[in-house]
């Protein structure tokens, strides 16, 4: 089965971090990319181990993202 997710990609010190939102599940590496498979070989682990229930919520959850504007 083929699972669909967000990834968001931020620059953090001298690494990059790679946040799976809707599972909360967090990796890392040197360029975006590697940060990017860290995270999918994370993912993979988490949906190999998880329960019934885990996999409902992870099929349901879709994050928001959107901007906004603050004032100052």
């Amino acid at each position: 089965m083929t699972y669909s997710f967000s990834a968001v990609v931020e620059k953090e010190g001298k690494l990059f971090v790679a946040l799976c939102p809707e599972l909360d599940i967090a990796s890392q590496g040197k360029t975006k990319n590697s940060a990017l498979e860290n995270l999918k070989e994370a993912v993979r682990l988490f949906l190999e181990t998880a329960s019934p229930a885990e996999l409902k919520v992870a099929r349901s959850s879709r994050p928001f993202v959107t901007t906004l504007e603050v004032a100052v």
